[in-house]
């Protein structure tokens, strides 16, 4: 086997943007079957990852302060 050759078995596409969105969403509500773990690990774009983890968590913090928000202005 050549130098550049991929192994057999090797993931042939990346996840697009949005697959990585859904893989993230997904492992964050921790509803992840092992094997769809692995496989998307194996595909997954390194540079979408951290973009969809980063909007994770600015929705996720943008959701807590309303929650807080309106608790809040509910008991006023």
């Amino acid at each position: 086997m050549a130098v550049d050759e991929k192994p057999p078995g090797a993931a042939q596409r990346k996840l697009s943007f949005l697959q990585t969105l859904k893989a993230v969403a997904w492992g964050l509500l921790g509803i992840r079957k092992g094997s769809g773990y692995s496989e998307d690990a194996a595909r997954l774009n390194p540079v979408h990852l951290v973009v969809a983890a980063v909007l994770a968590g600015v929705l996720f913090v943008v959701v807590l302060i309303s929650i807080v928000r309106w608790a809040v202005a509910s008991l006023s």
